[in-house]
């Protein structure tokens, strides 16, 4: 009973904190950790210890499906020069700066310990980066190489991390255990391909909304227990899963089930992340009270440093890694990766001040096992880098936008306008050749939405005015069926029934009037 009622006020602060963070127009992930730390700090609060398998599959697996699903790969294989730079050399790049920077500070420090630390904080988060990047919108080619970095660099990390491990424990088997990383890697690719195919044909019987966002999360949580028995990477068969099933799944699946799941995921993962971020906060006491005889002081320098060197690297070497792909560009005459794929000097400098940590770099510090070298230090570095770049960073992204002040990218509000008036185009071009001919009414239907979308950004007076009087029909709608209910005329089932449809054709006004994406 105790552990329900803590985690309901954990969900109405981090409720109240999100609120509050959307009325000052800041990342709330940032307020959610800086609340658990607070609150690990009042006396009496009470210790949440974390299992970081538990961790790992109840927090990480669901929101990184939920990335992978909203992922591009078209976008990202013309961006994956920045992807792979990013993903793979910057945290290689982030796990030496962090080593050295640690073992200068501690110099009996073995350095497999270091490298693993700096494998643990080396790379940005999936959850947190798309957490904060959602709210702010920023160019489209950015939230690419951002999602996709942070999507495929934990793979980088985690090589690292069992490395050191196992060099560090003395049970490293040198290009033996090497070889099995890889394969665990290979091996996590194929299994999240070959799910990814079946997952939709042995759902595709489900027409129940409730059955089928059960199997959804079910089959998350399942695939990422089944990867990692059977010693695969759990990450990577989550990635390659959502990904193909995002591709197959929309034929197999109708309207109401997918508007429906949608609906579950979004509120689904706002919890997880609420939940995820305070306790990333709470465990900032059981850290302090492992660093045994470590001064205060001494602690905290070495969190801090550990923090800078992260911030710094990442910056360093994506504004220095985009500039030497501009000057390549200048003297080829054309970009590394594709045409017009280098991110502009502001761009990059946003790439690399997305660089949020977050419930995972704690949980892979969480998991090492009892008895580490140094595990208590390693535990505080990983929380300051955690805390530190949620706070600094994410707090002043937004601000940091605003002063670049990037060009506007509407790539997919574009391609999304494109797609409707070609889908137009085409249900006309049926119904005109229909024997019989359509009704003129739904003719006149398609033939608007038509011209609505051959020139979106420079609409029909007609339309506009007919868009106008359609809300105002709505309104009187709305209030007239709120009144019959209130005089008792009609009961509340059926009111539900009109309510339902009425919400329909006001969304649908909404989408012709000014599109915007589903996230």
């Amino acid at each position: 009973m105790a552990l329900f009622e803590i985690t309901i006020a954990l969900l109405a602060v981090g409720a109240l904190l999100a609120a509050l963070a959307r009325r000052l127009q800041a990342p709330y992930p940032a307020f959610l950790a800086l609340a658990g730390a607070a609150l690990a700090l009042v006396p009496g609060t009470p210790e949440l210890a974390l299992s970081p398998d538990l961790v790992l599959t109840l927090f990480v697996a669901p929101t990184l499906l939920n990335a992978a699903y909203d992922a591009s790969p078209r976008d990202m294989r013309k961006q994956w020069v920045a992807i792979v730079g990013s993903a793979v050399l910057a945290v290689g790049v982030t796990v030496v700066a962090v080593a050295l920077a640690a073992r200068w500070l501690r110099p009996d420090m073995p350095w497999p310990v270091a490298v693993v630390l700096g494998a643990i904080v080396g790379p940005s988060d999936a959850s947190a980066a798309t957490a904060v990047l959602r709210a702010l919108r920023p160019p489209h080619r950015v939230m690419v190489i951002v999602e996709g970095e942070s999507l495929f660099n934990d793979a980088t990390a985690l090589l690292i991390y069992r490395a050191g491990l196992g060099i560090a424990a003395g049970s490293w088997a040198g290009w033996n255990g090497l070889f099995w990383l890889l394969l665990s890697l290979v091996g996590g690719i194929g299994l999240g391909l070959v799910a990814g195919k079946l997952y939709p044909r042995l759902i595709a019987a489900i027409e129940d909304g409730p059955t089928a966002v059960i199997a959804q999360f079910g089959g998350t949580f399942a695939l990422w227990i089944l990867a990692s028995r059977i010693g695969v990477s759990p990450i990577l068969s989550l990635l390659f899963f959502a990904m193909t099933v995002a591709r197959y799944a929309p034929s197999r699946q109708n309207a109401r089930l997918r508007i429906q799941s949608y609906a579950v995921w979004d509120v689904g993962i706002f919890v997880l992340n609420v939940l995820a971020f305070i306790l990333v906060g709470l465990q900032l006491r059981p850290i302090l009270s492992g660093l045994g005889g470590w001064a205060w002081q001494t602690s905290v320098l070495f969190g801090t440093v550990i923090l800078a060197v992260c911030i710094l690297v990442r910056m360093g070497f994506v504004t220095g890694i985009t500039a030497i792909r501009r000057s390549v560009e200048r003297r080829l005459g054309r970009a590394l990766g594709g045409a017009d794929q280098v991110p502009t000097t502001g761009g990059a400098v946003v790439i690399g001040w997305c660089g949020m940590r977050g419930i995972v770099t704690l949980a892979t510090a969480l998991a090492l096992p009892q008895g580490f070298p140094f595990r208590d230090l390693v535990l505080f570095g990983a929380f300051a880098v955690v805390l530190g770049t949620l706070v600094i960073q994410g707090i002043t992204l937004r601000p940091l936008l605003a002063a670049l002040d990037l060009p506007e990218e509407d790539i997919v509000g574009s391609e999304a306008a494109l797609a409707r008036l070609r889908a137009a185009e085409a249900a006309l071009a049926v119904l005109q050749r229909e024997a019989d001919g359509a009704a003129p009414s739904l003719l006149a239907e398609y033939e608007g939405r038509r011209r609505l979308w051959s020139s979106p950004d420079d609409p029909d007076p007609a339309d506009a005015e007919h868009h106008a009087h359609r809300s105002l029909a709505l309104r009187v709608e709305r209030r007239t069926v709120l009144e019959l209910r209130r005089r008792g005329e009609i009961g509340e089932d059926a009111f539900h029934v009109v309510e339902e449809e009425l919400d329909w054709a006001e969304m649908d006004l909404a989408r012709r009037v000014g599109p915007t994406p589903r996230r």
